[in-house]
């Protein structure tokens, strides 16, 4: 396990505070060494100890966090990260090929990925442009769209991200499905395009808009009786998806 002071966390407060989690310390050495270089606060730890002994140190202002750490899957230190934290994250991926580690951990609730190879440039501007949109999210006032609507029984509470059945049970949403309900309540009987349900839920346009697919047949099997049959979200030939119900707002 190599730790890269991770108590200045506890200390430094003007700077974002970046913590990498790769288990290379060669790559470590180098990101870290790059993101102070560029104004950066940035500490490294190689797996998911480092990781949540970090988080009880100080919650850093996001993560950049490798999927391959060994013995550590990343998708799951992912999962019980979404679980105790909403700080942000950018993935790091092995090549090209592994789309469905991409979709998964976008899915899970990742911001944001890289794949390797990746310029330090690159990383550098997808950190900045990350912490960008948390930052413009806290400094926002309460927004309209943070409204509770009501369809055929449901409840979606969008300023407590709840989602109620008709007989009262909650239900979990992940950040995308969260994202991708929010775009659909709001424009119920219209068909929305997959470019516009990728933009809505803000993933990467680099990834393929099958991703978009893959979140429909999950939030369908959440919503419908008979998903292969969905009374609710409604295929478009040609254009894409509609929520196919009249919808409350509260």
């Amino acid at each position: 396990m190599t730790y890269i002071d991770t108590n200045e966390f506890a200390t430094h407060t003007k700077a974002a505070r970046i913590l990498v989690v790769d288990d290379d310390p060669a790559m470590q050495r180098m990101i870290v060494g790059y993101l102070i270089e560029h104004g950066l606060r940035a500490a490294a730890v190689g797996g998911r100890k480092g990781l949540f002994h970090a988080l009880s140190v100080r919650e850093p202002d996001l993560v950049v966090l490798d999927l391959h750490l060994g013995e550590d899957d990343g998708l799951e230190i992912l999962r019980e990260l979404r679980a105790k934290s909403v700080v942000p994250v950018i993935l790091v991926t092995g090549n090209r090929r592994e789309e469905i580690d991409r979709v998964l951990g976008l899915e899970l609730g990742a911001d944001d990925y890289l794949t390797k190879p990746f310029g330090l440039r690159e990383l550098l501007a997808r950190v900045r442009a990350t912490l960008r949109r948390r930052t413009m999210d806290r400094m926002s006032p309460a927004r309209p769209h943070e409204c509770t609507f009501r369809f055929a029984g449901w409840s979606f509470d969008q300023r407590r991200r709840e989602l109620t059945s008709p007989t009262r049970e909650t239900v979990a949403l992940t950040k995308g499905e969260f994202a991708l309900l929010s775009a659909f309540v709001q424009a119920p009987h219209r068909a929305l395009s997959r470019e516009h349900l990728l933009q809505a839920t803000r993933v990467h346009e680099d990834v393929y808009d099958r991703s978009i697919d893959v979140q429909i047949l999950r939030l369908r099997r959440k919503l419908e009786e008979t998903p292969s049959a969905p009374r609710f979200i409604r295929t478009e030939r040609g254009v894409g998806y509609k929520f196919d119900v009249d919808v409350e707002m509260v």
